[in-house]
């Protein structure tokens, strides 16, 4: 964890400011003047109050009936006005916290899914916990909590120069007798009071609840962990359910929740002994300014409503000066939420920059061919998964890849996808727009039948080929389930979901095809129809398939073998 230095202060700097620069700049500006402007209103209308106190309060102790029944209306208006004020500052800041929010989290959305950063950081770079958590809570806690720290320590600086003032001219000198060597006058002695007061209050806060900033840090990683664990048991149901494993599950899920548990246990100890120690303060701050002024009030130096206005006056100062006591469990959470921020855009950055060591070279290619040139393929411990491989396959030619498990056959299509930098040579491959892979599993995203059958691009209006498609495909009874929203990932078996990752292939027509597997829960008369589908209405792109069935040899030309050693066969196939 960090401390509050300059280099803490620079991370949060680098957070905060990129959105005050941005297209919004001046939206974003005009709505903070606008509360700031309403916040400083709020200190004016307490500085108005609290001069209204002396006439109220000496109405009182006069019993004077006409200035009293003025002073409540004075009263009407004050409040009246604070109420206004009040609302408008709420309802202004959390439209400037959502418009913040909103450009942060696009922002965020773009970095984390660009270029493949949200697989590389899964894959390579372990050191960042529950990314989804950074942009989901995160960004809302840093925004909301840095515009009300912000406002709020503004404002009670603000308090603080208007009261201090006020105090001092009201609390009038301390003479304190010191027998034969004479006396010792204190000018505005509340004043000297207060700080004392607050100082001493705040040294102690920051002395009890300065483990809260490491608690509050490893809770919300803690929380994430929990959350994420059981997210996997939803996705993961029916393997679940099929090996019996709940015993095993909630093992986990006990251990994960018992972590959260007992991190909590220490911030609800911290919480007690803080809490101890700030309502005692709160509370004796109340009676405190009465009980240094009232000397003056019985010796009717000052009359009631003086005394009521340098209590007043005294809570403001103290309340300013106590910022930091009021506002240290929103501090403690500031600071983790800073961190966590700034931990993950620095492993984003961080993943970024590995790109420009990588030795695997990737160009477009000529005329839609897939080329390698002297590629070698490596696993992260540098181990070789193929050596100096080379091939190129042009338009309408197919290669299916074969070798045993672990061999490299599922990472050479990560190469050719860009996303494996572990290695060295040169890939030519044609644009993304007209790849598509296939893996094993294929991703339903959540949302309707239609678009996961068309996923990555939108809906196109084409009923009868659709219907056509998945007739071929074997699914025509889902037709009537297309508009229909689900997990789709549980609710199709594993061999629908892989013809609904052919039937993707038919409707989007890609120039370039790669299969991983992606027969496996196929029987095989249904995989030859589905492959002979696709060399039928397909016969111009590029194939490659990664299998272990010797069937899908005869959909292929070229037939390449992938060795345990890292040697490698190209030859016709059979």
């Amino acid at each position: 964890m960090k401390k509050f230095d300059r280099e803490f202060f620079r991370s949060f700097w680098a957070l905060v400011t990129p959105y005050w620069k941005s297209d919004q700049k001046w939206v974003a500006w005009g709505l903070l003047g606008v509360v700031v402007a309403l916040n400083l209103g709020l200190v004016g209308i307490n500085v108005v109050f609290n001069n209204w106190l002396i006439g109220f309060y000496d109405a009182i102790q006069a019993f004077d009936i006409g200035k009293f029944r003025t002073s409540l209306g004075y009263f009407t208006l004050i409040a009246g006005t604070f109420i206004a004020v009040a609302v408008y500052m709420l309802y202004l800041n959390q439209l400037l916290q959502i418009r913040w929010r909103t450009w942060l989290t696009e922002r965020y959305l773009d970095r984390w899914l660009a270029r493949q950063t949200y697989y590389r950081i899964q894959v390579f770079e372990r050191t960042t916990d529950n990314p989804d958590q950074r942009i989901s809570e995160d960004i809302n806690a840093l925004v909301e909590l840095t515009l009300s720290l912000g406002l709020g320590l503004m404002r009670a600086l603000v308090s603080l120069a208007s009261f201090v003032v006020i105090l001092w001219g009201i609390s009038g000198p301390l003479t304190i007798p010191l027998g034969g060597l004479g006396e010792v006058v204190i000018p505005g002695y509340m004043v000297w009071a207060a700080l004392f007061y607050a100082v001493g209050g705040t040294l102690l806060t920051m002395r009890v609840g300065n483990p809260l900033i490491l608690l509050n840090f490893n809770q919300q990683r803690l929380e994430a962990d929990f959350r994420y664990s059981l997210v996997r048991l939803r996705e993961n149901s029916e393997s679940v359910a099929i090996y019996g494993g709940e015993g095993r599950e909630k093992a986990g899920f006990m251990q994960r929740f018992m972590a959260v548990v007992g991190n909590f246990r220490q911030i609800m100890f911290r919480q007690k002994r803080l809490t101890w120690l700030t309502s005692s303060y709160n509370q004796l701050s109340v009676v405190f300014p009465l009980l240094v002024a009232a000397p003056r009030f019985f010796a009717k130096q000052i009359q009631l409503g003086g005394l009521m206005q340098i209590s007043n006056a005294f809570g403001e100062v103290h309340r300013s000066l106590s910022f930091i006591v009021d506002s240290f469990v929103g501090i403690a959470q500031w600071k983790a939420v800073v961190e966590r921020l700034t931990g993950f855009t620095e492993t984003m950055r961080r993943v970024d920059s590995l790109r420009s060591l990588e030795k695997i070279r990737v160009a477009p290619s000529q005329e839609g061919k897939v080329c390698l040139e002297h590629l070698n393929v490596q696993l992260p411990d540098g181990k070789v998964l193929s050596r100096d491989l080379n091939f190129c396959l042009g338009r309408g030619d197919s290669m299916v890849v074969t070798g045993p498990s672990g061999c490299g056959k599922s990472t050479l299509l990560r190469v050719l996808a860009n996303i494996w930098p572990y290695g060295e040579g040169n890939v030519s491959i044609p644009g993304t727009d007209g790849m598509m892979f296939l893996s094993q599993k294929p991703y339903l995203p959540l949302g309707s039948l239609r678009e996961a059958l068309f996923y990555p691009a939108s809906v196109r209006d084409n009923g009868a080929e659709l219907r056509e498609i998945l007739d071929l495909c074997g699914l025509s009874h889902l037709w009537d389930h297309l508009d229909e929203e689900g997990n789709w990932s549980q609710l199709l078996s594993p061999g629908e979901q892989q013809r609904i990752a052919f039937a993707r292939i038919f409707l989007l027509k890609p120039t370039h095809v790669f299969l991983d597997e992606a027969t496996a829960s196929l029987d095989e008369a249904t995989e030859s129809r589905l492959y002979g589908t696709l060399k039928e209405r397909l016969p111009e792109s590029v194939l490659i398939s990664v299998g272990h069935r010797s069937t899908i040899l005869a959909w292929h030309r070229l037939h390449l073998t992938l060795r345990d050693d890292g040697s490698w066969q190209f030859r016709k196939a059979a």
